[in-house]
This record gives structure tokens, C-alpha cells and sequence, in this order.
């Protein structure tokens, strides 16, 4: 057993033995915020009570009440749902050691911080401290009524408070809080993002990693939240627009209510089958002197000093096959609306749409129908929109203010640890070959229990474990993935003039300019409706 005290009591944690060597200690369900119920519901975090005596912290707290589409494909968790865990190398080191603090993707309804996915195994090896917590989901998290009762952002929140409570505890355990890394994977990557942006967020952290999702992604901001919260009331039998009621009436709501967040408000959304993302950030309106964490007329200037990497896996849009790939074939074939981002449908006639979709359909498929024999096609489409060309849009967005050093990675380790296509149940329309899937970058950077956990030395599978880690953790102590030469390779910034960054395979290689061709097709698309993406 090991104790901390924390500025809200004792804690009581275990030291454990690392199965791929060494030893840690480890805090789990420390909470870091009060309970949000009742009229905290949807309501801002609050302060925990601080506790009298030792609390034992041997066992995970509650996760957040989700509905796991994407892994377990169960309901699960609670309304008090915010605690954090911690895992440290040193309680008492000579120098304090990094920090590292993971925020858990699952597309805002779904996921946690617990070591069935997160462990600490593989980066606690490199002297690192490790954080990983929980935050309000889905409707409990990302609601916006567009008002003081229900403002939006509350899971974002939840991650605010828990990035000042690294601040204020973290050198409890061995961690140095001015040498806080953030890293984040799919609606993970794009909350990093915004703690990038976001004036609640700044002097909270060092460094952060972005992987495969960004608040240039098209999905990571909601589009019309209040029309969502009032269809979601009207669904649940509440038809009044008066806020007051809305809101009484929402916070009166049992949870089990909330499951549902598909809160599809037009008939477009309704009849398009693909991975979508109803719930997200959103632009707060100010209401006396409450923090706001984002709002339109923000600067989308990244927070001064703070370096950045951020990459994307070559195949993540795999994970749009999950609804249904023949469904999704089908619609693909008939109607080439399909392929028009929703920021740009919003925004455009119908006439427009069917002129962007065929011109969209035209450049990965020329004039072959789609069907599985050429689902790579259909992927790497998925992959562009949703993830990869935001990610070079954010590149170019920092670099050009000359602020902060980014890197840019792409993820193409394959191996027998890429099974996020198989947890999907994608893979029978994959025809044998092994994608790089959305999530498979994480089997390379925590020991995932859902995978085998045989990891041996000398093996393919543990190299590359032992790559992606030491670049990740040389990050976060340094500020540069490569600080010497023991990689093998130098991991130069990305620049306007270079467009430098390394792809992460079977070896690392260094290259410029990735996806060129693509990105230039994807910047003419954007171009007229959103100019500031095109540089």
C-alpha cells in the first residue's frame, strides 16, 4: 500500500507490479470534481468535498452513464461519473517527471478512463507519469439548450477540471506540473484541440498530442444545438420552447432517457447511414461572468509556447463501415449527396450538394460502381473527410503563426495488435488485408485487455510498442519526438515551406508533404464555404 495526501484528504493507492517490467503505483476513483446531480445536471463541475481519513483508492470509480456503440456494444456507468486515476513510476524522485494526462475518445458518448483500453504498462516503462480520467457523455455531456440552465460544453468542463487538478495535486506523485503533456485519440484528439484554443484551458499544459481528430474535423463542433436539445425534449414529451420549462423539465429526466443520442433533426440526417456525430462542442453564449470554454468569435490562435504533435492512422475512415458497409454501398452508389460534408450541406442548395457529391464521387471512383472489391476506395474517402485533411488543416493552422512547433505524423504500423477493424466488426468487408484502422494506433501505446497480452521481447509487436512510446514519452519530457539520434531519424516540424512529417510503420520514415494530391482536391472543395481552411 502507498498513501498521498491530496489538497482534499489522504489517499490510499498500491504499489503493483508491471508485467513488462518494473513496478508502479497506482490511485484509481480519485474524484475531482462534486458528483453532477440534481440541478448540476448539465450545470458547470464543481469543487469535491474534501474527506476525513484515509480514502482507499484501489479500484476505478464509476464511468460515465454511455451506450457503447463502437467496443462493449453494451449500457453502462453512472451519473456520478467524475474521477481520475493516476499512475506513477516514483512517488519521491529526484527530479519530478513528466506528466502525461490521456483523454479517452468514443465519439462524446461513450468510453473512460479505465485500463481496459488505457493501462498504464507500456508508458509508465518510460518514466512517466500517467493520468486518466472520466467526463460527462453524450447528453450529460454535450447537451445545449443555449442557455444559463443548459450552456453546452459540460463534458469539456469536466476535462478542464481535471487538467487543474493535475495542477494542483500532481507533484503529490512524483509528477512536475509545469511539464504536463495532454494526449487524446478521436473525440479525444479533438477535445485536445480545443483545450488548445479554449481561454479556460490555457496554462494548464505544456505540450499536447492529437491523434486522428481535430476541432477542424467536421464533426467535432455540433451543428444547431439548441434545435437538438428541443427535439430531444419534444422526443421525451415535452413541447413547450419556453427555456425554463425545457430545462425543469430535461433535469427532472431519468437517465435511462438519454440513451438515445441521435438527435437527428432533419430528414437528410435521418435517411444517411454513416458514422455521424450529433453531440459536440459548441459555441457558448455568454451569460454574466460564467466561463465560457468555446465561443465563435474566439481567436483560433493556439495557447503561445505550446508544442504540438498530431497525426492520423492511414486507414481510420475504416470505422465509417461499421453502420453497415452494404447499406452504406448502396447509398454511396445512388445518391452523390452522400459524399457532401455536412458543414458544406448545411450551406448549400440541394442543386449544389448533387454538383459537390458527383465531383467528390468522380475523384475516387472515376466511373467504377462501388461495391466491396473496391472498398479501399470508399475508406480512404472516409478517411480524407472525417480525418485526415483536418488534421493537415490544423498543421497548416499552427505552423502559420509561427507560435508553436507541430509535428505531423501518419500512423501505418500493421501488425497482430491491429484489430480495432475486428472490435469494430468491419473486417469481413475487408478481404483479408490488414487496414490500419481508426483506434489502432492506441494498441501501440497502452496494453488494450481486449487484445492478447503475450508481448514478448525480440518480436515485431514489441518494437514497435517500444517506437511509438519512446517518441510519444521523448515528447512529453523534451518537447521533441527525437531529441538524439537513437531513432534512427530526425522528426522535423511541419512548416508552410516544407510540409515535413514522418509516417510510423514497420520503420519510421521522414517525407514531406503527405497525401498532396488529396489534400489540394480537398482545399478546392472547402474553398468556398470555408476559405480560412485553405492556405
Amino acid at each position: 500500500m502507498a498513501k498521498v495526501k491530496i489538497s482534499d484528504g489522504i489517499l490510499e493507492g498500491e504499489k503493483v507490479k508491471n508485467e513488462y517490467g518494473g513496478t508502479y503505483y497506482s490511485f484509481k476513483g480519485i474524484p475531482y470534481a462534486k458528483p453532477p446531480l440534481g440541478d448540476l445536471r448539465f450545470k458547470a463541475p464543481q469543487p469535491v468535498e474534501p474527506w476525513d481519513g484515509i480514502r482507499n483508492s484501489s479500484k476505478f470509480g464509476p464511468i460515465a452513464y454511455q451506450n457503447d456503440v463502437y467496443v462493449t456494444k453494451t449500457i453502462s456507468g453512472q451519473e456520478d461519473c467524475l474521477y481520475l486515476n493516476v499512475y506513477t513510476p516514483d512517488l519521491v524522485p529526484d527530479n519530478p517527471l513528466a506528466v502525461m494526462v490521456w483523454i479517452h475518445g468514443g465519439g462524446y458518448i461513450s468510453g473512460s478512463g479505465n485500463d481496459d483500453i488505457y493501462g498504464p504498462e507500456f508508458l509508465i516503462r518510460k518514466d512517466v507519469v500517467l493520468v486518466t480520467f472520466n467526463y460527462r457523455l453524450g447528453i450529460l455531456g454535450f447537451l445545449s439548450l443555449e442557455t444559463e440552465d443548459i450552456p453546452g460544453n459540460a463534458g469539456m468542463k469536466d476535462q478542464v477540471a481535471a487538467l487543474r487538478w493535475v495542477q494542483n495535486n500532481i507533484k503529490n506523485f512524483g509528477g512536475d506540473p509545469n511539464n504536463v503533456t495532454i494526449f487524446g485519440e478521436s473525440a479525444g484528439a479533438a477535445s485536445v484541440s480545443y483545450h488548445l484554443i479554449s481561454p479556460m484551458s490555457a496554462g494548464l499544459f505544456k505540450r499536447a498530442i492529437i491523434q486522428s481528430g481535430a476541432f477542424t474535423s467536421r464533426w467535432a463542433k455540433c451543428i444547431r444545438p439548441r434545435d437538438r436539445a428541443l427535439f430531444l425534449a419534444k422526443k421525451l414529451g415535452c413541447y413547450t420552447e419556453d427555456d425554463k420549462e425545457v430545462a425543469k423539465f430535461l433535469k427532472s429526466q431519468p437517465i435511462e432517457s438519454f440513451i438515445d443520442t441521435k438527435l437527428m433533426i432533419t430528414a437528410a440526417e435521418n435517411f444517411k447511414i454513416n458514422i455521424e456525430v450529433y453531440l459536440g462542442i459548441v459555441s457558448e453564449i455568454k451569460f454574466g461572468d460564467t466561463e465560457r470554454f468555446f465561443y465563435d468569435d474566439l481567436k483560433l490562435n493556439v495557447h503561445q509556447d505550446v508544442d504540438v504533435v498530431i497525426g492520423y492512422c492511414e486507414h481510420d475512415g475504416t470505422l465509417c463501415l461499421l453502420p453497415g458497409a452494404k447499406t452504406i454501398v448502396d447509398q454511396a452508389n445512388m445518391y452523390p449527396e452522400y459524399f457532401v460534408p455536412n458543414p458544406i450541406a448545411y450551406n448549400s442548395t440541394t442543386s449544389e450538394q448533387l454538383d459537390i457529391g458527383k465531383i467528390i464521387k468522380k475523384y475516387y471512383f472515376g466511373d467504377e460502381i462501388i461495391s466491396e472489391k473496391n472498398i479501399e476506395k470508399l475508406v480512404n474517402f472516409f478517411t480524407a473527410d472525417l480525418f485526415m485533411y483536418s488534421t493537415i488543416v490544423l498543421s497548416r493552422m499552427i505552423s502559420a503563426c509561427n507560435k508553436n512547433r507541430v509535428y505531423l505524423y501518419k500512423f501505418s504500423c500493421k501488425s497482430k495488435r491491429n484489430l480495432f477493424s475486428k472490435i469494430f466488426d468491419v473486417d469481413h468487408v475487408l478481404e483479408d488485408k490488414t487496414y490500419v484502422c481508426h483506434g489502432d494506433d492506441l494498441a501501440y501505446i497502452f496494453p488494450i485487455k481486449l487484445l492478447p497480452q503475450d508481448v514478448k521481447e525480440n518480436t515485431k509487436e514489441y518494437q514497435m510498442i517500444d517506437t511509438v512510446t519512446k517518441l510519444w514519452t521523448n515528447f512529453a519530457k523534451f518537447g521533441c519526438p527525437t531529441p538524439d539520434d537513437s531513432m534512427g531519424v530526425q522528426w522535423l516540424p511541419y512548416t508552410m515551406e516544407k510540409k515535413s512529417y514522418i509516417n510510423i510503420g514497420d520503420t519510421i520514415i521522414a517525407d514531406n508533404n503527405p497525401e498532396e494530391d488529396e489534400v489540394i482536391f480537398w482545399d478546392k472543395i472547402y474553398a468556398r464555404h470555408f476559405p480560412h481552411y485553405v492556405f
